[in-house]
């Protein structure tokens, strides 16, 4: 188990409800007054301005200077949750949202020296396959010099190679001569689902994220553990930040009976309801691993868990976040992602602040709170669990 990993942090758990497209930047909003329509306010906006021109020492840019008004608006909300992201950074995240991209199966980061450096290369995607490994710097693409190319321009030009091949120039520790390595760009699918055999008899699977992969990626992991003949099921939300809530509900659809999966109630009392249809309900002992990192859909999850009885939730108490986003992607690329609603457990609890309490409480042990990987064996919230899944 990987501790602290929190894939890009709890606020980017938030369950994303829907993809609302705006075909203008009107849509279907009715404007009324508001911040903007008080002149008072513009007088002050169009007096910083002026200052800026007249006194910042620097060179200034009107189009960051508009984004940061979008920006500073949403964030003025006061609602973690709530944000406006810019054409690049919505690309970005959708994208992990997703769980599938155009690439080459690595992330990267720009390099203080030039080019970009590979801090994660994704096992069996392209770029594992071509023989690329991590902390390889990359310098030319197709024989460009990206030295000094920003890590979204390089990540674009590799986007826009799609469906052919690029030569690499790569930099590796310890070999002297650049190496030049060949990778297609194609559909990359992000893991979020992984699964292994702890013993003979019982299944592993740990789910570090919702995404819109995720569903059948899970699928495929419990149809390789039955073939190993697994007989109970152990599944790790442990520092799962959440995701897309169409994703947490067809995995639950292939666990829970027959019935409501989990619903959410907007300002104006609209209720929406998800529903299990009862076809696959899961026939094994199932633990469900959960900790203060587990968030969101991971709630959810856990949430229909515990309401159903069908299984033992075993850790600490979870994040407590009751909340569900909705994105509206705006005419230019941009996006704004706005709390819309609460939602509730099959039995009517509101988690939001307070998480799933365990049913069986157990603390990681203080002297693995600082290890980066930690074994089965010295994990004692799974060994609990594996205890819970065997009395069943």
């Amino acid at each position: 188990m990987k501790h602290k990993e929190y894939i890009r942090g709890l606020i980017t758990g938030a369950i994303g409800a829907a993809a609302v497209l705006s075909g203008a930047y009107l849509g279907a909003v009715k404007l009324s007054g508001g911040v903007l329509s008080d002149s008072d306010h513009v007088r002050k906006l169009k007096y910083l301005e002026a200052l800026i021109d007249q006194e910042y020492l620097g060179e200034k840019d009107e189009d960051s200077l508009a984004e940061g008004l979008y920006t500073g608006l949403l964030y003025g909300l006061g609602d973690v949750y709530s944000c406006y992201y810019t054409a690049e950074e919505y690309q970005q995240e959708n994208s992990a949202t997703e769980g599938s991209y155009v690439g080459i199966g690595v992330t990267m980061q720009e390099n203080p020296e030039g080019g970009v450096k590979i801090v994660e290369c994704y096992e069996g995607g392209p770029g594992d396959l071509a023989g690329l490994k991590e902390n390889d710097v990359i310098s030319a693409i197709d024989g460009t010099d990206i030295t000094e190319l920003g890590t979204s321009q390089v990540v674009e030009m590799i986007k826009n190679a799609e469906g052919r091949e690029v030569l690499l120039t790569v930099h590796r520790q310890d070999v002297t001569d650049a190496l030049e390595i060949s990778v297609k760009v194609q559909d990359v699918e992000l893991p979020s689902v992984f699964e292994e055999m702890l013993d003979d008899k019982t299944g592993y699977i740990r789910i570090s994220q919702f995404t819109g992969v995720t569903p059948g990626q899970y699928e495929e992991a419990f149809a390789n553990l039955e073939e190993q003949g697994m007989q109970r099921l152990v599944i790790d939300l442990r520092n799962n930040p959440g995701g897309l809530l169409t994703s947490v509900c067809d995995v639950l659809n292939n666990i829970l009976p027959e019935g409501l999966i989990v619903y959410t109630e907007d300002k104006y009392g609209n209720r929406q309801e998800e529903y299990s249809d009862g076809e696959n309900p899961l026939d094994m002992p199932l633990a469900v691993l959960v900790n203060e990192g587990s968030a969101s859909a991971a709630e959810i999850f856990a949430g229909a868990v515990q309401d159903y009885e069908i299984g033992t939730i075993v850790g600490t108490a979870t994040y407590g976040k009751g909340v569900v986003q909705a994105v509206h992607q705006l005419q230019d690329g941009s996006a704004v992602k706005l709390t819309v609603s609460n939602y509730y457990t099959p039995k009517g609890n509101s988690i939001d602040k307070v998480g799933i309490q365990p049913d069986v409480e157990v603390k990681l042990d203080t002297e693995l709170l600082n290890k980066e990987e930690i074994s089965h064996e010295e994990d004692n919230q799974l060994q609990e669990a594996l205890k819970a899944v065997g009395e069943r």
